[in-house]
């Protein structure tokens, strides 16, 4: 069982829980193992054992706890399970402020099973899942409304930066693949790989997602780039 994917689902609707169950445990390497009604009681069954979970699959608008307070919680544990938003576009000031709060992507509830399933594999082999157009259409809409009081901080962080891992910040920022990254900079791509890790290290991000948020939140990439 070390090879199978241990999932938790966090959703208030129970049709909803029993309709991503019905795929996910048809799934050899995933099982569901825990549910939950919100997003207190999620926190609630992993705080004793958050080795447990291996993703947390939660969503955003629910009772007591929402998704965006319990992914902050979540990330907090020691070990931290991966957790996969998911959610609509009519709520993507949350999705925003749920990646902040350490969650290592999103992904729409009507995406279907099979980039569902892409999406959970990835996020447990340590990578994010930020769709380069569908980031675009969210920071579109909260970038806009985002405070600028730490914008300053933010940007100061970045003098760490050599002018290459710089621009590729960018490029990850603007949604591109590393294979379009490699093209783009004329690059190989296991240099780019490299230079990512080294831009995780300096800035200390933990994935993909805070790089991207990271460059909104510093002017190194704007809604339209």
């Amino acid at each position: 069982m070390t090879d199978t994917i241990r999932l938790m689902l966090v959703d208030d609707q129970q049709m909803v829980r029993a309709g991503f169950r019905m795929v996910l445990d048809a799934q050899r390497d995933m099982a569901v193992v825990a549910e939950a009604g919100d997003g207190q009681e999620a926190v609630d069954l992993l705080r004793p054992a958050p080795d447990a979970v291996d993703v947390v699959l939660m969503d955003v608008r629910m009772p007591r706890l929402d998704g965006v307070a319990a992914t902050e919680q979540v990330s907090a544990l020691d070990p931290a399970p991966r957790v996969l938003v998911l959610t609509t576009f009519d709520l993507d000031e949350y999705v925003f402020a749920a990646l902040r709060a350490g969650a290592s992507g999103f992904l729409l509830k009507d995406a279907g099973p099979e980039e569902l399933l892409l999406a959970i594999r990835a996020i447990h082999a340590g990578d994010s899942v930020v769709a380069p157009s569908a980031t675009r259409r969210l920071l579109e809409q909260v970038v806009p409304t985002l405070p600028s009081a730490e914008a300053a901080d933010r940007t100061a962080r970045l003098d760490v930066l050599t002018p290459r891992e710089r621009e590729v910040l960018v490029a990850v920022g603007r949604g591109l693949s590393n294979g379009e990254i490699a093209s783009e900079l004329f690059l190989a791509e296991p240099t780019v790989k490299t230079h990512i890790g080294r831009i995780l290290a300096k800035l200390d991000l933990r994935d993909r997602v805070q790089m991207v948020v990271l460059c909104y939140e510093t002017g190194l990439v704007r809604v339209g780039d």
